[in-house]
Order: C-alpha cells, then sequence, then structure tokens
C-alpha cells in the first residue's frame, strides 16, 4: 500500500480564498502542510483541525487531516474511523475532480483496508480505478478487498449457520428437558395415584376384616344364625319373674285401697 498523498503538489492556494461564505484564511493549512512534510504529525493535526474550524467544508483542510490521522493512527480501529469520517465529508467534491479523484478514492480505500471494511474498500477502489484504469496497485487492492468481502461473506454465512445449529441444538434441548419433566410428573402422579389405590385397597381390607370379626361374634352368640335360643329353665325363670313382679304390683294395689278405706272412715266417723 502507497503512502496516503497529501495534496500540496495539486494545489496552488492562496493566502486567502474568497468563497460563498466569505474569506477563508489558508495560513493554518499551508502550515499544516509544513508539517506534515516533516512528520509532525501533531502539530500538523492542529493546524488542520483549527482551518476546519474557520472553513469546515475546506477540501483541503478535511483531506490533509484524514491523511495525518491515517499516518497517527495505523493500526487503530478507532483513529481510522474518525480519518475515514473526513474523507467522506468531502466525497461529493472530490468526485467531480477527476485530477485528484483517483488519489482521493485510493486513500478512502485504503482505510477501509486499515479497518477491514472490505465492503468500501472494494466500492473505493472501484471508483479509483474508474478515474485511473491504469493503477496496478489500485488494481491489486481491489482485487484483494474483493478477496476479504468474499471471505468475510462467507464466514458470517458460516457463523449464522452454525449460531442456527445452536439454536436449533438448544430448542431439541429445550424440549427434551421439557419432556423429561412431563415424564417425571407423570410418574410422580401415577406413583401418588398407586399409593392412593394401595391406601384404598388397606381401608377397604380393614373394613372387610372388621366385618368379618363382627359377624364371627354374632355367629357366637347364636350359632344356628336366627333368634338369639332361650333354655326352658331360663324361660321358666323369666316367666316366675314376670309372675312375681305382678304379684308384687297386685299387693301393692291391694294396701293402697285398704289404706284409703281406712282414711275414709276415720273421717266419717269424727
Amino acid at each position: 500500500m502507497r503512502k496516503f498523498l497529501i495534496l500540496t503538489i495539486l494545489f496552488i492556494i492562496p493566502a486567502v480564498t474568497v468563497t460563498a461564505r466569505g474569506p477563508i484564511d489558508r495560513h493554518e493549512v499551508r502550515s499544516g502542510m509544513r508539517k506534515m512534510k516533516k512528520d509532525n504529525l501533531k502539530e500538523a493535526e492542529i493546524d488542520f483541525r483549527k482551518a476546519l474550524v474557520k472553513d469546515s467544508t475546506s477540501f483541503t483542510a478535511n483531506y490533509d487531516l484524514a491523511g495525518t490521522l491515517y499516518k497517527m493512527n495505523k493500526g487503530n480501529a478507532q483513529g481510522m474511523a474518525e480519518a475515514a469520517k473526513y474523507l467522506q465529508a468531502v466525497m461529493e467534491e472530490a468526485a467531480v475532480h477527476p485530477e485528484y479523484g483517483d488519489e482521493y478514492f485510493f486513500n478512502l480505500g485504503d482505510i477501509a483496508l486499515q479497518m477491514k471494511d472490505y465492503k468500501n474498500a472494494v466500492e473505493a477502489f472501484k471508483q479509483s480505478l474508474l478515474r485511473n484504469p491504469g493503477d496496478l496497485q489500485a488494481k491489486e487492492n481491489y482485487i484483494y478487498a474483493r478477496k476479504m468481502l468474499e471471505n468475510q461473506q462467507n464466514q458470517q454465512d458460516q457463523n449464522q449457520d452454525q449460531n442456527q445449529d445452536q439454536q436449533n441444538q438448544d430448542q431439541n434441548k429445550d424440549q427434551q428437558d421439557q419432556d423429561q419433566n412431563q415424564d417425571q410428573q407423570n410418574q410422580d402422579q401415577n406413583k401418588d395415584q398407586n399409593n392412593q389405590d394401595q391406601n384404598q385397597d388397606q381401608q377397604n381390607q380393614n373394613q372387610n376384616q372388621d366385618k368379618d370379626q363382627q359377624n364371627q361374634d354374632r355367629n357366637q352368640q347364636n350359632p344356628q344364625g336366627g333368634e338369639a335360643q332361650i333354655t326352658p329353665q331360663a324361660a321358666q325363670q323369666m316367666l316366675q319373674a314376670i309372675q312375681d313382679k305382678e304379684k308384687e304390683t297386685q299387693e301393692k294395689v291391694k294396701a293402697e285401697k285398704a289404706a284409703a278405706m281406712k282414711s275414709r272412715q276415720r273421717e266419717k266417723n269424727w
């Protein structure tokens, strides 16, 4: 990759240029160019930024500030992104100036390569070749950027496939976990139901045993299976008891009547 070219040989810049925006002081631009040639990049950056404060549309100030940042920030993605910002600010003007458009787009593509922004690099080198088809280095960079873009897209597709596979695996695992949980719940429910059935069977068995015991007790008291049998002796005793009770009652009634008669006689005699 060739060095980022500055525009000192492309312009004869007067000390003051008059535009529709009014007088523009070029002192900082010239100072920045001199310092940039001497690799006093930090001081050159300051001069170009001062120039942009006075005229933010200055093509030369934007372009050479981008070149300064490019040299200062190789390998620094954030610095390269800032350099690209200043270049892109004057893209429309560069596109209509064939005398320096090829270098502008070459440098724009070079910055894009540094940022691994292969899509924009391909487009930038393409624009550079349209303006200067004989630029072999632009051709090489264009081919390289296309190859890297293709690899990048393939890698993205592969990553998407892997992500999709991983999502499918995760979904399958989740489904398996849900199925296992459902099976476990079913097993637990079946176990609970079996326990309930066993408890019910045990209760029924206990009730049947109680009934059997009650039947056995009744059978022992009444072996014939009918009403309880009374022996003749017991029946005679019961009848005698009833008769004695009845006799006692009659005697008690007679005694009460006799007492009542005596009471009436005393009252009459008196």
